[in-house]
Formats: structure tokens, sequence, C-alpha cells
């Protein structure tokens, strides 16, 4: 892009010279209006767009779609529900031309088998809607189980993005496990630090934005080629900070407020200046993953919350499916 047209650019066009953009949404008309690469989903996007009469049909075309299944109960409960995170996939696909994430049960986090085997049985069910597993990123919690199952999907080549992460020895694992792609979140370390310290911070001083700034001097330094995606933003202050990024991605409120703003956007992450950075080596291995999730109170308590969250709206979207299937 030319000085002249970046002069006139809004803030969301100058982003996308500079990373890949991705919508943090379930709203398809979100992903036409911003035009990202990429888009991730979670159980509380999934849960909240199901219950938008726009979106409802979806979810009545899973149940009808279990009409003749011998499944029963709780099997046939979490059939629809993979059946819904395909559908929203498979829309989502249709209108963006890069990758989805699709979420693994939160309810799994600690379950190396179970994760496997779910991951297996969303890319199965994407394969049979015609989607190349090429399009897919399974999401799985950062805990060391969840890192386990991705080292294992990922030599299958199903690739994974591993999310709730908070902390440099979550990233580390990552990258050793050979994963595909992990999602800091950087909106949940600030609010944390924010409730903690009673400290409002702005910019470069965020703890959310230096997290992702250690996690990616650190993967660059090493040559660790697992891509960094920057999530949970709470406002595009964060975003303009971590400008570079390998991905960012944003919900439809931050992309609106950059795409009204032609205010001049800087390059804050460059691959070659973290190449030259004196970050340490980190050494990881299960006991000492476990005791430096342990002793660090943030990350330890953002993981914890973030799987009773998302576990806790699977189950409302469980709690919907029953109510369908009468």
């Amino acid at each position: 892009m030319s000085a002249s047209s970046t002069a006139t650019a809004n803030q969301l066009d100058q982003l996308k010279d500079l990373t890949t953009v991705v919508a943090d949404t379930g709203d398809f008309q979100a992903m036409k209006e911003y035009a990202p690469q990429d888009a991730t989903t979670n159980p509380s996007l999934i849960l909240n767009a199901a219950q938008q009469e726009e979106y409802r049909h979806l979810v009545e075309k899973a149940v009808q779609d279990h009409a003749a299944s011998p499944l029963t109960g709780d099997t046939l409960v979490e059939s629809i529900i993979d059946q819904i995170l395909i559908l929203f996939g498979k829309e989502i696909l249709q209108i963006i031309p890069g990758r989805v994430s699709t979420e693994t049960d939160a309810r799994l986090s600690f379950d190396v088998e179970g994760s496997v085997a779910k991951g297996r049985q969303l890319i199965e069910l994407y394969e049979k809607n015609g989607i190349s597993r090429d399009r897919i990123l399974i999401k799985i919690a950062s805990t060391w189980e969840g890192i386990r199952a991705a080292e294992i999907l990922e030599k299958e080549g199903i690739h994974c993005n591993l999310t709730l992460l908070f902390s440099l020895v979550q990233a580390v694992a990552c990258a050793e496990a050979k994963v595909q792609l992990i999602s800091p979140f950087v909106g949940r370390i600030y609010d944390w630090y924010k409730k903690d310290t009673g400290i409002d911070y702005k910019g470069a001083e965020d703890p959310g934005v230096q997290s992702v700034q250690q996690i990616y001097s650190y993967y660059k330094n090493f040559g660790h080629p697992t891509e960094i995606m920057g999530a949970s933003f709470r406002n595009v202050g964060q975003i303009i900070e971590l400008a570079g990024c390998d991905l960012l991605t944003i919900s439809p409120n931050l992309l609106k407020e950059l795409q009204n703003s032609t205010a001049p956007l800087v390059r804050k992450l460059d691959p070659e200046a973290a190449k030259a950075s004196d970050i340490a080596k980190v050494q990881v291995d299960e006991k000492s993953f476990r005791y430096a999730l342990n002793d660090d109170a943030m990350a330890t308590e953002k993981t914890a919350e973030g799987i009773r969250k998302f576990a806790a709206d699977i189950v409302k979207l469980e709690t919907l499916v029953r109510s369908m299937l009468g």
C-alpha cells in the first residue's frame, strides 16, 4: 500500500496489510461486512447465535437430520450439537476464504483420549459435508492434557487452535507439541490485572498486550512456526499495539471501530526485531508446566474460569436441543 493510500485507508484495511484479520463471531452478516480471512467460534458465540431467529434454522436442521437416528439420550444430544457446530462452520466457510475454528467440548479439557476422539469426530463430519480438513482448526483448551491431545491430532493432519492461553509456559508447550495455532487471550489478562490492581492499563502498558509480545518474541527468536492469534480484545488500543502479529481475532464491534477510523496504524510486532531479542529459553515438561502454571495466579484462574464458562454454555446449548426434541 502506498503512502498516499495509507493516509486515506481505514484502520481495518491498514491492519489487514500487516496481520491476518479473523472475525470472532458466529454472526454471518458481520463476516460479510468486514471480509476477514478466517473466523473463530466458541460455545458462547454458537449459543448466542443459535438463540437468534435468523440462525435457528440451522439448529432445527440438525435436530431434523437426527429424526431417524437410533441414538437416544445424551448420545443423541451430543450428536446433534456436533452437527450444529458443523452446520455453522460450513456456512461460515461459504463466506470467508480461509479457515474456521470449531471448539471441542470444554468438559474434555483434562481428557486426552476424549479430546482426540472429539477432534477426529468433528473433522470426519466436516469431510462428510465436503469440507477439507485444511480449512478447519480444532479448538482445545491449553491445559497439559489439551496440548497432548493436539499433539496427537496434528500428527494426523488435524490442525488445532489452542485456546484459553494466558502464559508463556502454555505457549512454549504448544510450540514444542507443533500445534498449528495458539490464541492468547489479551482481554481476559487485562481484566484480571485491572481487577487485581485497580489500574486501567493503556497501550503498551497493558499486561495482555505484553503477554502476546513476549510469546511473539519467543516464537520468532527460537524459530517456532506455530501461529500466534491474539484474541479476546476489550478495546481498539490493544489491537493497535499488536499490529503485525500473525493473526488477530476481533469481535464485530471492534472491527467496526477500526473501519470507522482513518488514523495511521503502524507495525508494532516485527519478526526481525523479535529475533534480536534476548529472551531466555524455557524448558517444559509436565512437572515444570504444571508448577509454572500454578505459580501464575492470573493464568491459573483465567484458564479455569474460561473452561467453566464454555462448559456452562455447552450445557445451555444441550438444554436448548432437548427442548426442541420434546
